[in-house]
């Protein structure tokens, strides 16, 4: 089975594109301040395409990655939050999803292999939409055109020209 169809969570396209048309503020959980890891790929792609990242890693929590502020909770954030995209273990999501709630998110976004069937069904019966084992950035970059730009390594898709270029 492909990634992203492992689950009944990962929406249509049509939901993908709209929540990531409308949603601009996205709290990063397990936000890497490694620039070579892919959850920091994916915050300077989004970041480069005009959302708020706000990142969220206890470790790194009062530090600043990406220019800002690190929360060491989801439920610690004080500014607006539409989607919480999360690159943590699935055992870590139904709390992740609970903090989600109590902040008012709209969307509960688990990355590629993060799958939770409890989380999902936390969020959706608070009325969260929820898209499991699915990417933003590569989700972003299959509508907007931007499937060569930084970090795409997951071996799902190629940003291979499809022409030989002459030398």
């Amino acid at each position: 089975m492909a990634v992203g169809d492992r689950t009944n969570f990962g929406g249509t396209a049509y939901d993908r594109l709209r929540i990531l048309t409308a949603c601009r503020n996205i709290a990063m959980v397990g936000l890497s301040s490694n620039p070579y890891q892919p959850s920091s790929f994916a915050g300077i792609y989004l970041q480069a395409n005009g959302y708020h990242i706000i990142p969220v890693n206890p470790s790194q929590a009062g530090k600043t990655i990406l220019d800002q502020r690190v929360y060491a909770r989801v439920d610690e954030i004080d500014q607006p939050v539409d989607i919480v995209d999360i690159f943590r273990p699935a055992a870590e999501v139904p709390e992740i999803a609970r903090q989600a709630i109590k902040i008012g998110a709209k969307v509960l976004w688990m990355q590629l292999g993060v799958i939770s069937d409890e989380g999902a069904k936390i969020a959706r019966d608070a009325g969260l939409e929820v898209v499991m084992d699915r990417c933003c950035k590569i989700e972003h970059a299959r509508f907007f055109g931007g499937l060569r730009v930084i970090g795409l390594s997951t071996g799902v898709l190629t940003s291979r020209l499809a022409l030989k270029i002459p030398v």
